[in-house]
């Protein structure tokens, strides 16, 4: 709901040939799925909270229980630039993150979830 609402139109536009393919988000300690399937039209932009058919690539979140949220919130939170993919360094050399398979299709989806310093968060805890 937040990339339909707050959501930059650029990082769909640049999906190209991998337009139509399944992401799977693994988030192990709640045992649940989330599949992204990437468009170039952040419109259609939509996921499903079910294992992938045939996935690209895998996330597989490894935190805690009650860091989740905080977690992919921070990923949300994030520009969508340079200096935004290498804050997700924080999550990926502890392992609380692991990237299986297409890496550029990861990073194409991460740049689609990003919308940056929203007002929106300016009064939450979140």
């Amino acid at each position: 709901m937040l990339i339909a609402l707050y959501g930059l139109d650029s990082p769909f536009s640049k999906v190209g040939k991998l337009e139509g393919q399944e992401i799977e988000m693994y988030l192990k300690n709640l045992e649940g799925y989330i599949t992204f399937i990437l468009t170039s039209n952040r419109e259609n932009f939509d996921c499903y909270a079910q294992k992938a058919n045939n996935p690209i690539a895998k996330i597989i979140v490894n935190a805690k229980k009650e860091d989740i949220l905080r977690v992919l919130s921070s990923i949300i939170r994030s520009k969508a630039n340079i200096l935004g993919i290498l804050k997700l360094l924080k999550f990926i050399i502890p392992r609380k993150i692991v990237i299986k398979g297409s890496y550029i299709a990861v990073l194409k989806l991460t740049k689609c979830l990003m919308i940056g310093k929203n007002e929106i968060y300016k009064n939450t805890g979140v």
